[in-house]
Protein backbone atom coordinates (compact mmCIF):
# COMPACT_ATOMS: atom_id res chain seq x y z
CA UNK A 1 0.00 0.00 0.00
CA UNK A 2 1.41 3.39 -0.96
CA UNK A 3 1.89 6.11 1.63
CA UNK A 4 -0.69 8.91 1.28
CA UNK A 5 0.46 12.53 1.47
CA UNK A 6 -1.29 15.14 3.61
CA UNK A 7 -1.07 18.83 2.78
CA UNK A 8 -2.05 21.49 5.30
CA UNK A 9 -3.06 25.15 4.98
CA UNK A 10 -4.20 27.52 7.73
CA UNK A 11 -6.08 30.83 7.59
CA UNK A 12 -5.87 32.79 10.82
CA UNK A 13 -7.74 35.80 12.20
CA UNK A 14 -10.73 35.71 9.85
CA UNK A 15 -13.18 38.39 10.94
CA UNK A 16 -16.13 35.97 10.84
CA UNK A 17 -17.50 34.11 13.83
CA UNK A 18 -16.52 30.41 14.00
CA UNK A 19 -20.17 29.38 14.13
CA UNK A 20 -20.80 30.94 10.71
CA UNK A 21 -17.60 29.47 9.23
CA UNK A 22 -18.54 25.99 10.47
CA UNK A 23 -21.75 26.10 8.41
CA UNK A 24 -19.64 26.39 5.25
CA UNK A 25 -16.86 24.05 6.40
CA UNK A 26 -19.25 21.20 7.19
CA UNK A 27 -20.51 21.19 3.60
CA UNK A 28 -17.12 20.53 1.97
CA UNK A 29 -15.71 18.03 4.48
CA UNK A 30 -14.85 14.73 2.77
CA UNK A 31 -15.43 16.01 -0.79
CA UNK A 32 -12.95 15.95 -3.68
CA UNK A 33 -10.88 19.13 -3.94
CA UNK A 34 -12.33 20.16 -7.31
CA UNK A 35 -15.88 19.41 -6.17
CA UNK A 36 -15.34 21.44 -2.97
CA UNK A 37 -14.14 24.45 -4.98
CA UNK A 38 -17.17 24.23 -7.28
CA UNK A 39 -19.54 24.09 -4.30
CA UNK A 40 -17.86 27.03 -2.54
CA UNK A 41 -17.88 29.19 -5.66
CA UNK A 42 -21.69 29.35 -5.68
CA UNK A 43 -22.43 29.51 -1.94
CA UNK A 44 -24.01 32.79 -0.78
CA UNK A 45 -22.36 32.85 2.67
CA UNK A 46 -19.64 35.40 3.44
CA UNK A 47 -17.39 32.66 4.83
CA UNK A 48 -17.36 30.78 1.51
CA UNK A 49 -14.78 33.09 -0.09
CA UNK A 50 -12.00 32.72 2.52
CA UNK A 51 -12.56 28.95 2.70
CA UNK A 52 -12.41 28.81 -1.12
CA UNK A 53 -9.09 30.67 -1.10
CA UNK A 54 -7.76 28.43 1.66
CA UNK A 55 -8.54 25.22 -0.24
CA UNK A 56 -7.03 26.77 -3.38
CA UNK A 57 -3.87 27.55 -1.40
CA UNK A 58 -3.68 23.98 -0.07
CA UNK A 59 -4.04 22.63 -3.63
CA UNK A 60 -1.25 24.96 -4.82
CA UNK A 61 0.95 23.75 -1.94
CA UNK A 62 0.31 20.14 -2.94
CA UNK A 63 1.10 20.74 -6.60
CA UNK A 64 4.16 22.93 -6.01
CA UNK A 65 5.81 21.21 -3.04
CA UNK A 66 4.85 17.56 -3.51
CA UNK A 67 3.98 17.28 -7.21
CA UNK A 68 0.48 15.91 -6.53
CA UNK A 69 -2.39 16.11 -8.99
CA UNK A 70 -5.64 17.90 -8.10
CA UNK A 71 -7.64 14.87 -9.26
CA UNK A 72 -6.15 12.73 -6.47
CA UNK A 73 -6.83 15.18 -3.60
CA UNK A 74 -9.79 15.34 -1.23
CA UNK A 75 -10.61 17.32 1.91
CA UNK A 76 -9.76 14.85 4.64
CA UNK A 77 -10.03 17.24 7.60
CA UNK A 78 -11.26 20.82 7.85
CA UNK A 79 -12.22 22.68 10.98
CA UNK A 80 -12.81 26.20 12.32
CA UNK A 81 -11.51 27.15 15.77
CA UNK A 82 -12.08 30.26 17.87
CA UNK A 83 -9.72 33.15 17.32
CA UNK A 84 -9.18 36.16 19.55
CA UNK A 85 -12.21 38.23 20.53
CA UNK A 86 -12.31 42.00 20.48
CA UNK A 87 -14.46 43.69 23.08
CA UNK A 88 -15.57 47.11 21.95
CA UNK A 89 -15.76 49.04 25.18
CA UNK A 90 -15.96 51.58 26.80
CA UNK A 91 -17.63 53.34 23.86
CA UNK A 92 -18.89 50.44 21.75
CA UNK A 93 -21.61 48.63 23.56
CA UNK A 94 -25.20 48.50 24.64
CA UNK A 95 -26.95 49.30 27.85
CA UNK A 96 -28.19 46.18 29.56
CA UNK A 97 -30.81 45.51 32.17
CA UNK A 98 -30.49 46.85 35.74
CA UNK A 99 -28.07 49.60 34.77
CA UNK A 100 -25.41 47.28 33.37
CA UNK A 101 -23.34 47.75 30.23
CA UNK A 102 -22.90 45.02 27.61
CA UNK A 103 -19.80 45.35 25.37
CA UNK A 104 -20.02 44.33 21.72
CA UNK A 105 -17.86 41.25 21.12
CA UNK A 106 -16.33 40.83 17.65
CA UNK A 107 -15.37 37.21 17.13
CA UNK A 108 -12.69 35.85 14.80
CA UNK A 109 -11.78 32.36 13.69
CA UNK A 110 -8.86 30.19 12.58
CA UNK A 111 -9.63 27.73 9.76
CA UNK A 112 -7.43 24.70 9.05
CA UNK A 113 -7.73 22.43 6.01
CA UNK A 114 -5.85 19.18 5.44
CA UNK A 115 -5.96 17.66 1.97
CA UNK A 116 -4.98 14.04 1.47
CA UNK A 117 -4.42 11.74 -1.47
CA UNK A 118 -7.03 9.16 -2.27
CA UNK A 119 -5.88 5.69 -1.22
CA UNK A 120 -3.89 4.07 -3.99
CA UNK A 121 -4.62 0.36 -4.12
CA UNK A 122 -1.75 -1.85 -5.26
CA UNK A 123 -2.88 -5.10 -6.82
CA UNK A 124 -0.38 -7.94 -6.66
CA UNK A 125 -0.57 -10.57 -9.33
Amino acid sequence: MAEAFEVKAVARHLQISPQKVRLVVNVVRGKDAEKALEMLRFMPQKAAEPVYKLIQSAIANAEQNYGLEIDELFVSRIYADDGPRRRLSPYGGRFGARGRFKPIIRRSSHVTVILAERDVVDYEV
